[in-house]
């Protein structure tokens, strides 16, 4: 009996010392002796001053990429996987689709990407390309995407970097507004560039990454393969020409959810100093590590975990969002995903995707029923206990049989090897944050940055567990709150210091590219020479020096009572619901209460109207029925109380769509952000009748 009291109360007495120490351990610290506008400033707890770079004599990019690449020469550095067939199925509707047969990963060492990335460099002055003259990447994240990326620096030459899913008219925009004269794009890409070439007004040369490419591009462009434009630096080697840190590495355009994109210009110096802070913050980063490549690297928080990877030596294995599991869209039945392939320890993902994987694993508990359920509901339970820090959850061995008998199949739809997570693009929900946590096994570390600071801000800590919070401040920067009194946000607030987030350090970028007006009226120099940036978003620093976003200045609304509606906040604890694929809430000043536009979760709403004996010929009849309506809306309600919303916070009424919201459609952004102003023009009659009825 003794023996098994200690074995409960040891573990127990650990678990509180250690939970205590977390509670009292200061993750960041204020700082008094700031410029600029005055306000609650607080700093890492373990650098006094911003950190610019890790390494002592390199303050570029390709300086450090060289380096890393002869220091670990023959380890595993880019892999790809070799397609096998491509084959069509078509569906009982008569709906065609393209499904993959993916081999496994083939791999480039770290001495043959450099190698390659050489080539590039030296075959882009044989083909024409000067130094002064800007380069945009225009294509899906791929390793010749890293290549290119890499060869540009070697050279100085500034990438402008575009989502892939752009549209037309923010393409031509983005590549006239930099006077780009080289594009860099794979065939899909090539596609779009040929409908609008006569758009555009500086373009000279085209680089296609796949070998085949229509012919008809040649006649527009001088148009090469990338592997053409490596042969030729094969045969005519060029020395490098290093830049400065201070000079412009990237011009990396928004993806535009309020209007046109915004070029954001950023240093070698800015983006060295993220690539520095983070190499802090994760435990253990190393080569024994695989990163699950997938997000736009047109996106700061892919190209910045990109950097970092290459930097410690881990391999990167590249995929996609259709590729990367054994049940995406594009998978053949029966074959790997990219992650059962690839089996990394640390991937990236926003909010949305996390969410997707929360629902994909609740539908699929809650198709099964039964005992099932009830087990996964158990376990689930137990562990939620225990990582709540109740004494009675489910600790050593009971925390290990859970894993086995419950959780271990959710792992393995991630590879099974996961040991790190970072979320970032979004504020992430807790309850998904928990479900990630239990589920696949992995801590989430949550970070706030955005492309004008190169995605530096802040990031949890790994021994950070605690949920809707963001973590304390990036060793790169600064994080200061000032007063918003229109909003009613005070540094002054008690139990804790809100207002508006302004971001200061050496990941400051310059500005937007040749707009002036907007870079005065968000970036601020102060008079120590610390260059600042106002997000426009508003946090609260808990006493520990985390912190958490509660707001955004530009989501509030006002309504007809006074009251004020955040419409980001609402959305987010709307989105809990089973129901609910996307959802955009929408606030009219002159009335009373808000409403909102529901993309509503096809299987789960199509299940439960089967069990109710509802008939529907298809889904967007469902949609319309008014008992499905009602489920929907109940379903938001207890969201909503769940979140303690308020009475005016909850829409009095919605709307339930059955089409869901792609980057495609121009509705959401790359990174799954709504487009306001879009969804508003795009629904204006349904909002109106909404409002109206």
């Amino acid at each position: 009996m003794i023996p098994y009291a200690a074995g409960v109360i040891v573990p127990l007495a650990l678990t509180l010392l250690v939970r205590n120490a977390k509670k009292d351990k200061k993750r960041g610290v204020v700082v008094d002796d700031v410029g600029g506008e005055p306000g609650h400033t607080v700093r890492n707890h373990r650098f006094k001053d911003p950190v610019s770079s890790h390494w002592e004599d390199i303050s570029t990019l390709p300086e450090l990429f060289e380096i890393s690449c002869k220091s670990h020469s023959d380890r595993f550095f880019l892999g790809t996987r070799r397609l096998i067939a491509r084959e069509v199925e078509t569906s009982e509707d008569g709906k065609v689709f393209e499904k993959l047969h993916l081999g496994d990963y083939e791999w480039k060492t770290f001495g043959e990407t450099l190698e390659a990335v050489c080539s590039f460099a030296s075959g882009l002055v044989q083909i024409g390309h000067k130094s002064e003259e800007r380069v945009a990447i225009f294509a899906d994240t791929r390793e010749e995407w890293f290549i290119a990326l890499q060869g540009c620096f070697r050279r100085n030459v500034t990438v402008v970097t575009i989502y892939s899913s752009l549209g037309e008219e923010a393409l031509c925009h983005s590549l006239n507004e930099t006077e780009v004269t080289t594009v860099i794009c794979g065939n899909k890409e090539l596609k779009k560039l040929m409908d609008i070439s006569q758009q555009l007004e500086t373009v000279k040369r085209v680089i296609c990454m796949d070998d085949e490419f229509p012919s008809e591009a040649s006649s527009t462009w001088t148009t090469t393969s990338l592997s053409d434009v490596q042969k030729l630096g094969r045969e005519s080697p060029v020395d490098p020409s290093f830049p400065l840190s201070a000079d412009v590495a990237v011009i990396m355009y928004t993806s535009g959810s309020t209007g046109l994109p915004k070029g954001v210009m950023m240093t070698h110096g800015n983006v060295l100093a993220t690539v520095s802070a983070v190499m802090t913050i994760v435990p253990d980063l190393g080569k024994r590590d695989t990163y699950m490549a997938y997000l736009p690297l047109a996106h700061i928080l892919e190209l910045a975990a990109e950097s970092v990877m290459a930097t410690i030596g881990s391999a990167i294995g590249y995929g996609s969002p259709l590729t990367l599991t054994d049940t995406s869209n594009k998978i053949k039945k029966g074959t790997k995903g990219d992650v059962t392939a690839l089996k990394p320890t640390i991937m990236t993902a926003v909010p949305a995707i996390l969410d997707r994987v929360r629902d994909g694993v609740r539908k699929k508990v809650d198709a099964k029923g039964g005992a099932a359920k009830k087990l996964f509901d158990f376990a689930y339970a137990r562990r939620l206990s225990a990582i709540n820090g109740s004494w009675f959850g489910a600790w050593g061995l009971e925390k290990l049989l859970w894993d086995v008998l419950v959780f271990g199949k959710i792992r393995a739809v991630l590879g099974g090897q996961l040991r790190y997570l970072l979320s970032g693009g979004a504020p992430l929900s807790g309850d998904t944050q928990r479900f990630i946590n239990i589920c696949v096994g992995a801590p989430i570390g949550q970070g706030y940055g955005l492309t004008e600071t190169c995605a530096g801000g802040t990031f949890s800590e790994f021994d950070d567990t605690s949920v809707g919070r963001v973590g304390a401040p990036l060793p790169c920067s600064f994080v200061k709150l000032i007063d918003w009194p229109e909003g009613g946000y005070l540094t002054s607030d008690k139990p804790m210091p809100r207002g508006e987030i302004v971001i200061g350090g050496s990941n400051i970028t310059l500005g937007y590219f040749k707009n002036e007006e907007k870079t005065k009226e968000v970036y601020k120099v102060d008079e120590k020479g610390m260059r600042w940036f106002y997000t426009g978003d508003i946090g609260q620093f808990h006493p520990d020096g985390c912190l958490e976003i509660i707001d955004r200045k530009k989501d509030i609304v006002k309504l007809q009572h006074g009251e004020y509606v955040s419409l980001g906040k609402v959305e987010a604890a709307l989105s809990i619901s089973p129901y609910v694929e996307n959802i955009m809430v929408h606030a009219d000043p002159f009335y009373s209460y808000c409403v909102a536009l529901v993309v509503a979760a096809q299987q789960t709403l199509e299940g439960w109207a089967s069990k109710q004996g509802i008939e529907f010929t298809n889904f967007e009849e469902l949609c319309a029925k008014e008992q499905a309506v009602k489920e929907v809306y109940a379903s938001l309600v207890k969201a909503a109380k769940q979140s303690r919303l308020e009475k005016f916070e909850i829409p009095a009424k919605i709307k339930v769509l059955a089409a869901p919201w792609t980057p495609e459609s121009g509705l959401v952004t790359a990174a799954l952000k709504l487009k306001r102003d879009v969804i508003r023009k795009e629904f204006s009659e349904e909002l109106t009748k909404l409002y109206a009825s």
